[in-house]
């Protein structure tokens, strides 16, 4: 009988292409699973995830869902796709779903988390995780700009797709800064009922600019007003984004 699964999958996206599938290369982690998968049904399978992350992103609760006939109970499954994975993908968790579940449609909300390293000399070991400043930026100046951004608003001017057709609104319930207690990182992290293409990222950089003195926290209101993406700041780097939790 064909069930719908869900899963929730870890991954580092170091040297993937990004989440979704794509015709011009084989290395993406919706291509990874659904070659698995196809291959252990002997039938194709089709992948669902609760959303794109761009090239470069990681996840530590990305969703997903896909249906598959199989005598192998949850335990089973789930053993033997994270045996044939490569190292750096694994499913966390994988349970039996409604037949109407569906990773993308169902959620309701996402977080992610953005690190900057801001201590001195290199980060050798988290150097794929995070982006490396070469000042620490002013925690308050940031916070204070965030608290413009947090609410419903029309967020085009913060979208890397410059057509866009469909609607640039989105809600962003909190913005939170955390410091580390050595002082060494930076975590922002966000969380909202939805994000555009590269939106993260492009709030990020600006609210470092805003954080290094480039920028007023008041510009956030005028940025928001104007949809002109030339209008905010910098992509952060994609090394630093992870996809935490999918709210459904």
């Amino acid at each position: 009988m064909l069930k719908n699964y869900k899963m929730t999958i870890s991954y580092d996206g170091t040297r993937y292409d990004g989440w979704q599938k794509q015709k011009n290369t084989e290395n993406t982690i919706q291509g990874k699973l659904e070659t698995l998968l196809s291959r252990m049904a002997g039938t194709e399978i089709s992948v669902h995830g609760s959303g794109r992350t761009d090239a470069g992103v990681h996840a530590l609760g990305q969703t997903a869902n896909f249906r598959m006939d199989t005598e192998l109970s949850e335990k089973e499954l789930l053993d033997t796709i994270n045996e044939y994975l490569p190292d750096d993908i694994a499913v966390l968790d994988l349970k039996a779903a409604s037949d109407r579940f569906h990773s993308r449609f169902g959620a309701v909300g996402k977080v992610y988390r953005y690190r900057l390293y801001v201590g001195g000399g290199k980060p050798v070991f988290d150097r794929k995780y995070v982006w490396q400043l070469s000042e620490k930026p002013d925690i308050d100046n940031m916070r204070a700009a965030a608290d413009f951004l947090v609410g419903q608003h029309d967020f085009r001017a913060f979208c890397g797709n410059r057509h866009m057709k469909k609607s640039t609104v989105r809600r962003l319930d909190r913005i939170k800064i955390e410091e580390s207690q050595d002082g060494a990182r930076l975590d922002l992290i966000f969380e909202g009922n939805g994000f555009l293409q590269n939106m993260v990222r492009i709030l990020v950089g600006t609210l470092v600019e805003c954080g290094l003195g480039l920028r007023d926290p008041k510009d956030m209101e005028r940025i928001l007003a104007s949809g002109e993406r030339r209008l905010a700041g910098q992509t952060a780097p994609a090394k630093g984004l992870t996809l935490m939790e999918v709210n459904y």
